[in-house]
């Protein structure tokens, strides 16, 4: 090779080299800043305190009492406990992951029931029921349906949580065409404060069924649930991109009418600034698409993100972040992950994957319902709210949900989409005081377009927003002096919104 060859070489690989620095290097520096700054320095709780994992409701108690695997022996503990707690005249709470973020699972110097581990399964194959005990999280049930062909019907977008805390907010998942959490429920057994236990279906305990579903523990403890299922398929994947005042248009056409669709949501672009916040929208859509030889891709938990994790951490407190982790969803996801999953492979994912894991900050979610018609409407309202506050927004999912005929609390009186908002905060009084300004003013807009917001998260609510967002309210409260008139079970969220207590 002569040396003007040479030169030449070397020309071409620096200018090479150069490019690949403006294409990949500031990626690759956030990226690397990400991972760097990613830390697990969460310290444990001291013995007589409860928190949960909003971190920001720390509390003591008197006493935690894990429920016992055994289903006999759990009973007949369980009714002496709540004997002795009356007697004592100490307040109870139950618990299962602790993913509320409002105090919804502990009663400060109270008793805490812990109902992690009575997770006892049994499917009944001629009638096609699963009964599940209240503690069994989401993470065990998949693996058990899976090895019988089956899956859950409708359940959230991970599976760190617990069948009976899911009952108890009545959840929502990304399921095509379906009601709530409740409507898949055949029937649960309940101990009340009384220690009875009562079986609760549509038919027999209508009332206890229709107020302890979406009831936050405040009716007793549930016990089991029976489940209906379906059959575990394979699915491909579609993505779309657009503009978000699309997204109800662009949602009707490529899921709403496709026979085969079953699970989907989509993603809106924070990147802020005028022409790019909240201005582009991801469609995800999964659609039944059997192998020609019918086998599934065999089920795996992804245990740690990675890569994944590092570009997602990469946007706290980062416009630069923000826009690369949306240039990411948009350009490589499906090259990523692949374009088919069974049914079970979307639903086994944890939360904690991507979750904040730092001592000094935490992340916090607000939901808002909007019903069908509203969502241009409602994307105005955010563009001008969100802005004006000082807060950092990482992620808006969109799902949607169908109207819930069973329960007393609901969020959804008809057909919603529901916009689920993902919040980075210091650990701090004050950075709680500013998310909870910003998230009145998104209730407002909520509630002005006939929409209503989620309880499970914290209780910026005002009480007049929570009335307004849940008519039922005063029947529900009714329905709790009625079921517990001692007020034996007690939550933060019953003691600011039923008691009226700060």
């Amino acid at each position: 090779m002569t040396k003007r060859t040479k030169r030449r070489v070397l020309g071409a690989l620096l200018v090479v080299g150069l490019i690949v620095v403006a294409l990949f290097g500031r990626p690759a520096f956030y990226i690397a800043r990400a991972m760097w700054r990613d830390r697990d320095d969460i310290a444990a709780l001291p013995p007589g305190e409860l928190d949960d994992v909003s971190r920001l409701n720390r509390a003591k108690v008197a006493e935690v009492w894990k429920m016992p695997a055994d289903p006999v022996m759990a009973e007949d503990q369980l009714r002496a406990l709540l004997r002795r707690a009356k007697a004592e005249k100490l307040p109870v709470s139950i618990a299962g992951a602790r993913h509320s973020m409002g105090g919804h699972a502990i009663a400060p110097d109270g008793v805490a029931i812990q109902m992690a581990g009575f997770n006892r399964m049994e499917f009944d194959e001629e009638s096609g029921l699963l009964t599940v005990g209240a503690g069994a999280l989401w993470a065990d049930v998949i693996p058990y349906l899976d090895t019988r062909g089956r899956s859950v019907v409708v359940m959230q977008a991970y599976d760190s949580f617990t069948v009976g805390g899911s009952l108890s907010v009545n959840c929502h998942g990304w399921q095509v065409g379906k009601a709530p959490f409740v409507s898949t429920v055949e029937s649960f057994r309940l101990m009340n404060a009384e220690g009875n236990i009562l079986t609760c279906s549509r038919t027999e305990n209508a009332d206890l069924f229709s107020l302890a579903s979406g009831g936050y523990g405040l009716f007793g403890v549930i016990l089991d649930v029976r489940l209906r299922v379906v059959s575990n398929e394979r699915y491909r994947v579609e993505r779309a991109i657009f503009p978000a005042e699309r997204y109800e248009t662009e949602f009707a056409r490529r899921v709403e009418s496709s026979p085969d669709a079953e699970m989907a949501f989509g993603r809106l672009c924070v990147v802020p600034g005028e022409k790019t916040f909240l201005r582009e929208a991801i469609l995800t859509s999964f659609h039944r698409d059997p192998a020609p030889d019918g086998t599934l891709p065999p089920l795996k938990r992804i245990a740690d993100a990675g890569l994944p994790r590092a570009i997602f951490r990469s946007s706290i407190g980062s416009d630069y972040g923000k826009s690369l982790r949306w240039d990411v969803e948009k350009n490589v996801v499906t090259a990523i992950f692949g374009s088919y999953f069974s049914r079970n492979q979307l639903l086994h994912n944890g939360v904690d994957r991507l979750q904040e894991r730092s001592a000094d900050r935490v992340e916090i979610l607000h939901e808002s319902f909007v019903p069908k018609g509203q969502v241009p409407a409602f994307l105005d309202q955010l563009r001008a709210i969100i802005p004006r506050h000082d807060i950092d927004l990482l992620n808006i999912t969109v799902r949607t949900v169908r109207r819930d005929d069973d329960t007393i609390l609901r969020y959804a009186d008809g057909d919603m989409f529901a916009f689920v908002f993902l919040f980075n905060q210091p650990l701090t009084p004050e950075a709680d005081t500013k998310l909870e300004a910003a998230t009145r003013e998104i209730i407002d807009a909520t509630l002005a377009l006939g929409g209503r917001y989620y309880l499970p998260y914290r209780l910026h609510a005002t009480p007049d927003q929570f009335r307004r967002a849940y008519p039922a309210s005063a029947q529900f409260f009714e329905g709790k002096k009625r079921h517990d008139p001692t007020g034996l079970f007690q939550n933060g969220f019953f003691r600011r919104y039923g008691l009226g207590t700060p």
